[in-house]
Protein backbone atom coordinates (compact mmCIF):
# COMPACT_ATOMS: atom_id res chain seq x y z
CA UNK A 1 0.00 0.00 0.00
CA UNK A 2 2.51 2.31 0.72
CA UNK A 3 4.44 1.43 -2.58
CA UNK A 4 0.96 2.97 -4.42
CA UNK A 5 2.21 5.85 -3.95
CA UNK A 6 4.09 7.43 -6.93
CA UNK A 7 7.44 8.59 -4.51
CA UNK A 8 7.98 5.40 -3.59
CA UNK A 9 9.74 2.66 -5.32
CA UNK A 10 9.14 -0.96 -4.27
CA UNK A 11 12.01 -3.55 -3.47
CA UNK A 12 11.00 -6.93 -3.10
CA UNK A 13 12.71 -9.07 -0.62
CA UNK A 14 16.50 -8.43 -1.20
CA UNK A 15 17.63 -10.86 1.86
CA UNK A 16 15.43 -13.97 0.66
CA UNK A 17 17.27 -16.99 -0.89
CA UNK A 18 15.73 -17.03 -3.52
CA UNK A 19 16.28 -13.44 -4.43
CA UNK A 20 17.25 -12.14 -8.00
CA UNK A 21 20.69 -11.20 -8.49
CA UNK A 22 19.97 -8.26 -10.44
CA UNK A 23 18.14 -6.86 -7.58
CA UNK A 24 20.82 -7.77 -4.91
CA UNK A 25 23.84 -9.21 -5.70
CA UNK A 26 24.49 -10.32 -2.29
CA UNK A 27 24.46 -14.00 -1.75
CA UNK A 28 23.64 -15.07 1.02
CA UNK A 29 24.09 -18.71 2.78
CA UNK A 30 21.38 -18.00 5.54
CA UNK A 31 17.78 -17.62 5.98
CA UNK A 32 16.97 -14.62 8.23
CA UNK A 33 21.17 -13.38 7.46
CA UNK A 34 22.30 -11.16 10.19
CA UNK A 35 24.30 -8.24 9.04
CA UNK A 36 25.85 -6.21 12.02
CA UNK A 37 29.77 -3.82 11.03
CA UNK A 38 31.63 -6.51 11.47
CA UNK A 39 30.86 -8.41 8.56
CA UNK A 40 29.55 -5.70 6.45
CA UNK A 41 32.27 -5.62 4.65
CA UNK A 42 30.96 -8.55 2.60
CA UNK A 43 27.55 -7.02 1.70
CA UNK A 44 28.06 -3.01 1.56
CA UNK A 45 28.36 -2.18 -1.49
CA UNK A 46 26.13 -5.05 -2.77
CA UNK A 47 23.03 -3.27 -0.32
CA UNK A 48 23.80 0.17 -1.54
CA UNK A 49 23.18 -0.58 -5.34
CA UNK A 50 20.03 -2.11 -4.15
CA UNK A 51 18.97 1.09 -2.62
CA UNK A 52 20.06 3.27 -5.69
CA UNK A 53 18.23 1.40 -7.66
CA UNK A 54 21.51 0.40 -9.65
CA UNK A 55 20.56 -3.30 -11.66
CA UNK A 56 23.23 -5.71 -11.64
CA UNK A 57 22.39 -7.07 -14.77
CA UNK A 58 25.18 -9.54 -15.91
CA UNK A 59 25.10 -11.29 -12.96
CA UNK A 60 21.14 -12.31 -12.94
CA UNK A 61 21.65 -12.87 -16.54
CA UNK A 62 24.14 -15.44 -15.67
CA UNK A 63 21.16 -17.11 -13.81
CA UNK A 64 18.69 -17.51 -16.95
CA UNK A 65 18.23 -21.16 -17.40
CA UNK A 66 15.01 -20.71 -19.73
CA UNK A 67 14.48 -18.06 -22.72
CA UNK A 68 10.81 -17.09 -20.72
CA UNK A 69 13.13 -15.84 -17.89
CA UNK A 70 14.44 -13.08 -19.89
CA UNK A 71 11.27 -11.14 -19.90
CA UNK A 72 11.42 -11.13 -16.30
CA UNK A 73 15.14 -9.74 -16.24
CA UNK A 74 14.00 -7.19 -19.08
CA UNK A 75 11.36 -5.86 -16.37
CA UNK A 76 13.50 -5.89 -13.45
CA UNK A 77 15.92 -4.08 -15.41
CA UNK A 78 13.74 -1.40 -16.82
CA UNK A 79 11.63 -0.79 -13.35
CA UNK A 80 15.00 -0.05 -11.60
CA UNK A 81 16.07 1.75 -14.61
CA UNK A 82 12.96 4.12 -14.26
CA UNK A 83 12.92 4.28 -10.34
CA UNK A 84 16.89 5.23 -10.32
CA UNK A 85 15.65 8.32 -12.94
CA UNK A 86 13.05 9.68 -11.12
CA UNK A 87 12.95 10.70 -7.15
CA UNK A 88 11.69 8.19 -5.84
CA UNK A 89 12.44 6.53 -2.36
CA UNK A 90 13.43 2.93 -1.86
CA UNK A 91 10.99 1.26 -0.12
CA UNK A 92 12.65 -2.49 0.93
CA UNK A 93 9.83 -4.63 2.03
CA UNK A 94 11.84 -7.63 3.73
CA UNK A 95 10.53 -9.82 7.20
CA UNK A 96 13.82 -11.77 6.04
CA UNK A 97 16.00 -8.47 7.17
CA UNK A 98 14.71 -8.23 10.89
CA UNK A 99 18.06 -9.27 12.35
CA UNK A 100 19.86 -6.96 9.82
CA UNK A 101 17.56 -3.99 10.10
CA UNK A 102 19.72 -2.13 12.97
CA UNK A 103 22.77 -2.17 11.00
CA UNK A 104 20.60 -0.77 7.72
CA UNK A 105 19.02 1.91 9.77
CA UNK A 106 22.21 3.29 11.21
CA UNK A 107 24.36 2.77 8.10
CA UNK A 108 21.63 3.59 5.17
CA UNK A 109 20.24 6.55 7.12
CA UNK A 110 16.26 4.06 6.81
CA UNK A 111 13.04 4.38 8.15
CA UNK A 112 12.26 1.87 10.10
CA UNK A 113 8.38 0.15 10.38
CA UNK A 114 8.09 -3.40 12.27
CA UNK A 115 5.16 -4.99 11.58
CA UNK A 116 3.92 -7.09 14.43
CA UNK A 117 2.15 -10.53 13.98
CA UNK A 118 0.02 -12.37 16.61
CA UNK A 119 2.02 -15.60 17.56
CA UNK A 120 -0.95 -17.20 16.42
CA UNK A 121 -1.81 -16.03 12.96
CA UNK A 122 2.42 -16.26 12.24
CA UNK A 123 1.60 -20.00 13.24
CA UNK A 124 -1.24 -20.75 11.44
CA UNK A 125 0.27 -19.15 8.12
CA UNK A 126 3.24 -21.35 7.78
CA UNK A 127 0.52 -24.29 9.03
CA UNK A 128 -1.07 -23.02 5.53
CA UNK A 129 1.75 -23.00 3.65
CA UNK A 130 3.52 -26.15 5.26
CA UNK A 131 7.00 -24.02 5.91
CA UNK A 132 8.69 -25.26 7.52
CA UNK A 133 12.59 -23.49 8.91
CA UNK A 134 15.97 -24.97 9.07
CA UNK A 135 16.86 -23.51 12.24
CA UNK A 136 20.68 -24.99 11.85
CA UNK A 137 20.79 -21.57 9.36
CA UNK A 138 20.81 -19.76 13.05
CA UNK A 139 23.71 -21.85 14.57
CA UNK A 140 25.49 -21.24 11.26
CA UNK A 141 25.96 -17.56 11.91
CA UNK A 142 28.17 -17.09 15.15
CA UNK A 143 28.18 -13.28 14.92
CA UNK A 144 23.79 -14.03 15.25
CA UNK A 145 23.96 -16.15 18.06
CA UNK A 146 26.85 -14.41 20.23
CA UNK A 147 24.83 -10.96 19.62
CA UNK A 148 21.50 -11.95 19.90
CA UNK A 149 20.46 -15.24 20.09
CA UNK A 150 22.49 -17.14 22.78
CA UNK A 151 19.92 -17.03 25.49
CA UNK A 152 18.12 -19.79 22.77
CA UNK A 153 21.44 -21.78 21.70
CA UNK A 154 19.87 -24.88 23.64
CA UNK A 155 16.27 -24.59 22.20
CA UNK A 156 17.31 -24.02 18.79
CA UNK A 157 20.23 -27.02 18.97
CA UNK A 158 17.75 -29.29 19.60
CA UNK A 159 15.42 -28.21 16.98
CA UNK A 160 18.32 -28.73 14.43
CA UNK A 161 19.26 -31.84 15.79
CA UNK A 162 15.55 -32.91 15.51
CA UNK A 163 12.75 -32.12 13.84
CA UNK A 164 9.79 -31.36 15.51
CA UNK A 165 6.09 -30.58 14.39
CA UNK A 166 5.62 -27.06 12.17
CA UNK A 167 3.78 -25.25 15.36
CA UNK A 168 6.79 -26.11 17.47
CA UNK A 169 8.85 -24.53 14.94
CA UNK A 170 6.37 -21.64 14.15
CA UNK A 171 6.39 -20.93 18.07
CA UNK A 172 10.68 -20.97 18.36
CA UNK A 173 10.94 -19.05 15.23
CA UNK A 174 7.92 -16.36 16.29
CA UNK A 175 10.05 -16.08 19.80
CA UNK A 176 13.27 -15.44 18.30
CA UNK A 177 12.25 -12.76 15.91
CA UNK A 178 10.17 -11.17 18.45
CA UNK A 179 12.75 -11.34 21.19
CA UNK A 180 14.41 -8.96 18.77
CA UNK A 181 11.37 -7.49 18.02
CA UNK A 182 11.77 -6.14 22.12
CA UNK A 183 15.19 -5.18 22.04
CA UNK A 184 14.53 -2.58 19.09
CA UNK A 185 11.71 -1.60 20.64
CA UNK A 186 13.58 -0.29 23.88
CA UNK A 187 16.56 1.32 21.95
CA UNK A 188 14.95 2.87 18.48
CA UNK A 189 12.36 5.19 19.85
CA UNK A 190 12.34 6.88 16.22
CA UNK A 191 11.32 3.36 14.59
CA UNK A 192 7.84 2.68 14.08
CA UNK A 193 5.88 -0.25 15.56
CA UNK A 194 2.70 -1.42 14.49
CA UNK A 195 0.23 -4.41 15.15
CA UNK A 196 -1.46 -6.41 12.39
CA UNK A 197 -3.97 -6.72 14.00
CA UNK A 198 -4.47 -2.68 14.54
CA UNK A 199 -4.19 -1.77 10.89
CA UNK A 200 -6.25 -4.42 9.93
CA UNK A 201 -9.03 -3.30 12.15
CA UNK A 202 -8.99 0.74 10.71
CA UNK A 203 -6.76 0.45 7.54
CA UNK A 204 -7.62 3.98 6.30
CA UNK A 205 -6.64 5.32 9.80
CA UNK A 206 -3.99 3.15 9.79
CA UNK A 207 -2.23 3.87 6.62
CA UNK A 208 -2.80 7.29 7.25
CA UNK A 209 -0.54 7.46 9.98
CA UNK A 210 2.30 5.49 8.46
CA UNK A 211 2.30 7.66 5.54
CA UNK A 212 2.36 10.75 8.01
CA UNK A 213 5.39 9.33 9.64
CA UNK A 214 7.01 8.75 6.41
CA UNK A 215 6.20 12.46 5.24
CA UNK A 216 4.44 10.86 1.96
CA UNK A 217 1.25 12.47 0.74
CA UNK A 218 -1.76 10.15 1.42
CA UNK A 219 -3.89 11.06 -1.87
CA UNK A 220 -7.16 10.38 -2.75
CA UNK A 221 -5.82 7.75 -5.14
CA UNK A 222 -4.13 5.80 -2.06
CA UNK A 223 -7.08 6.06 -0.14
CA UNK A 224 -9.14 4.53 -2.37
CA UNK A 225 -6.73 1.74 -3.50
CA UNK A 226 -6.64 0.87 0.53
CA UNK A 227 -10.56 0.66 0.44
CA UNK A 228 -10.37 -1.54 -2.56
CA UNK A 229 -7.70 -4.11 -0.85
CA UNK A 230 -9.40 -4.22 2.82
CA UNK A 231 -12.72 -4.07 2.19
CA UNK A 232 -15.25 -6.38 3.54
CA UNK A 233 -16.44 -7.78 0.33
CA UNK A 234 -13.14 -9.70 -0.19
CA UNK A 235 -12.61 -12.95 0.64
CA UNK A 236 -11.92 -13.16 4.34
CA UNK A 237 -8.72 -15.60 3.97
CA UNK A 238 -6.48 -16.12 0.80
CA UNK A 239 -6.52 -19.79 -1.10
CA UNK A 240 -5.04 -22.52 0.37
CA UNK A 241 -1.07 -23.06 -0.30
CA UNK A 242 -1.16 -19.28 -1.73
CA UNK A 243 -0.98 -15.60 -1.30
CA UNK A 244 -4.10 -12.70 -1.86
CA UNK A 245 -3.30 -8.85 -1.18
CA UNK A 246 -7.29 -8.43 -1.57
CA UNK A 247 -9.03 -9.60 1.16
CA UNK A 248 -11.78 -8.86 4.03
CA UNK A 249 -9.02 -7.42 6.97
CA UNK A 250 -10.95 -7.50 9.75
CA UNK A 251 -12.17 -11.51 9.04
CA UNK A 252 -8.63 -12.51 8.18
CA UNK A 253 -7.25 -11.38 11.82
CA UNK A 254 -9.19 -14.20 13.59
CA UNK A 255 -8.39 -16.64 10.75
CA UNK A 256 -5.94 -18.25 12.94
CA UNK A 257 -8.86 -19.59 15.19
CA UNK A 258 -10.46 -21.80 12.28
CA UNK A 259 -6.85 -23.10 10.97
CA UNK A 260 -5.74 -24.34 14.47
CA UNK A 261 -6.79 -26.49 16.89
CA UNK A 262 -7.63 -25.46 20.86
CA UNK A 263 -4.77 -27.55 21.95
CA UNK A 264 -2.25 -26.04 18.78
CA UNK A 265 -3.52 -22.45 20.20
CA UNK A 266 -2.79 -23.73 23.92
CA UNK A 267 0.74 -24.70 22.57
CA UNK A 268 1.41 -21.88 20.56
CA UNK A 269 1.01 -19.29 24.15
CA UNK A 270 2.46 -21.74 26.36
CA UNK A 271 5.85 -21.44 24.45
CA UNK A 272 5.81 -17.73 23.31
CA UNK A 273 3.67 -15.95 26.54
CA UNK A 274 6.98 -14.99 28.14
CA UNK A 275 7.43 -12.47 24.78
CA UNK A 276 4.44 -12.13 23.08
CA UNK A 277 2.74 -11.07 26.39
CA UNK A 278 4.61 -7.62 25.65
CA UNK A 279 2.65 -7.45 22.81
CA UNK A 280 -0.75 -9.37 23.26
CA UNK A 281 -3.18 -9.17 26.25
CA UNK A 282 -5.50 -11.92 27.14
CA UNK A 283 -8.21 -11.01 25.26
CA UNK A 284 -6.16 -11.24 22.11
CA UNK A 285 -6.37 -15.14 22.65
Amino acid sequence: MIAESPLVGYIHEPFNLNHSLGICAAKFDYWFPYISYENESIYYEHIKNTLSFSYNLSSQLKTIRRPGNVLQVLREYNTFYRYRNSTVRPLVKDPIAIFSAEWLAQTFDIDVIVLIRHPAAFASSLKRLNWTHPFSHFLGQHLLMKDHLHPFEADIRAYTEKEHDIIDQAALLWRLIYHMVVQYQKNHDDWTFVRHEDISREPLRGFQTLFDVLNIEFSERIRTTIEEYTDSSNPDQAPDGGHSLKLDSKSNIWNWKHRLTVSEVERIRTQVEDISSVFYLDEDW
